[in-house]
């Protein structure tokens, strides 16, 4: 009688690339020397990548291992939580919250300009006192597991959209580290702080940093960002903030 142990390989690169990453390493690796061979080919992790939409030609010389690329593309999204004000301040801890405190608003806001992506409808605005607010990641919380974080050192992308009134001058910083399991700092993106001074033209600007070859052993992603007026006016007159984003990834070449 036919089994499935008897279908030609192409066959069951077809069938098995159908099921999920984590059914394929924990049920169906573990199966026979076949299925575990079948599973370890680069062709079954390439063709997940072509029906999930994550393949295009161009790839073909700069990935070096489909399934480790096909995991890190299905894992990859926005690891900040509530970056655009939705949830009020849900997720976010106030470390500063001086001056009239930190408050929501509506796009574009007082003397202010509407986002390049429509789809931020909020933003986070500081006061007249120091204002800084920050999310800490755990990155095997969110299924990036140890191993993979110190032998593959995926690319590690940071933005942040900041934008003043045009009315007030005000001050933006940002702050992002890479920390161990015992929350030692192994890399840190500090810039120096922006200083926008009254009457601007209120634009909406992005700043954005990579982590590439950074130390083994990050376990965990410390962001913070915030500032102040610089006219000490009541009420929020501050830098405004929003649609942050910490997004991880394979290597691009």
């Amino acid at each position: 009688m036919t089994t499935i142990l008897d279908l030609p390989e192409d066959v069951l690169v077809e069938l098995l690339s159908l099921l999920p990453a984590r059914d394929l390493v924990r049920a169906c690796r573990p199966v026979c020397r076949q299925w575990r061979y079948v599973v370890d080919l680069t062709t079954l992790w390439k063709r997940k990548c072509q029906r999930e939409g994550f393949y295009t030609q161009n790839l073909d010389r700069s990935v070096s291992d489909w399934k480790i690329f096909y995991m890190l593309c299905n894992l990859k999204r926005n690891l900040i939580k509530n970056p655009c004000a939705e949830e009020n301040f849900q997720h976010w801890k106030l470390d500063s919250n001086d001056g009239d405190r930190w408050k929501i608003e509506d796009l574009p806001g007082a003397h202010g300009n509407t986002m390049p992506d429509p789809r931020v409808h909020k933003y986070f605005v500081t006061s007249y006192g120091p204002c800084f607010k920050s999310q800490l990641i755990s990155l095997q919380k969110e299924g990036y597991w140890n191993q993979l974080m110190d032998e593959k050192r995926p690319e590690i992308v940071v933005k942040d959209w900041y934008a003043a009134r045009f009315d007030c001058g005000c001050r933006y910083e940002l702050k992002v580290r890479l920390l161990s399991e015992d929350y030692i700092v192994l890399e840190e993106f500090h810039p120096e702080p922006v200083v926008i001074e009254q009457w601007s033209d209120a634009m909406w600007r992005e700043i954005t940093h990579t982590f590439r070859n950074y130390p083994p052993g990050v376990r965990y992603i410390w962001f913070q960002h915030g500032g102040q007026d610089t006219q000490f006016w009541a009420g929020w007159y501050g830098i405004r903030v929003t649609n942050s984003s910490i997004t991880i990834g394979p290597l691009t070449l």
